[in-house]
């Protein structure tokens, strides 16, 4: 049985035991403050009000980590390499985008396996959505 840091017995699964709708929204909402500010990727979101795209992001990860399955339901499959292929997603990007994150991750202060596990993720899917080493 796993315990929490609190000694208290953990159930459900990573969603759950992450905290749930709250921790994700701590998360999209820190990493696009972030976002919002940085010449490069700020000029990937066609809305002038990021909110739309920090919505998007907390339903695909709240679904992907076990959460409520919105994402699917509103938007389907998440094709997310073809969903990328719009925008020059460039290593550039690609750091600045898990900077962005890294602070988010770092405001969340999980115990270290479900940071470990929630980062390992992040950092793997922005690798994967590099389509061009063009500057």
């Amino acid at each position: 049985m796993r315990t929490s840091p609190g000694g208290e017995a953990v159930t459900g699964n990573f969603y759950e035991q992450v905290g749930g709708h709250e921790t994700f929204q701590r998360l999209v909402d820190t990493f696009y403050r972030g976002v919002a500010g940085d010449p490069v990727l700020s000029e990937m979101y066609p809305e002038e009000d990021l909110g739309p795209a920090a919505e998007r992001l907390r339903m695909f990860l709240e679904q992907y980590w076990g959460g409520p399955t919105t994402y699917s339901e509103q938007r389907g499959h998440p094709r997310l390499r073809m969903r990328h292929v719009p925008f020059k997603v460039n290593p550039d990007a690609r750091d600045r985008w898990l900077a962005h994150m890294r602070a988010a991750v770092d405001v969340l202060e999980l115990p270290p396996l479900y940071e470990a596990t929630l980062w390992s993720y992040l950092e793997r899917a922005a690798h994967a959505m590099v389509n061009t080493f063009e500057e």
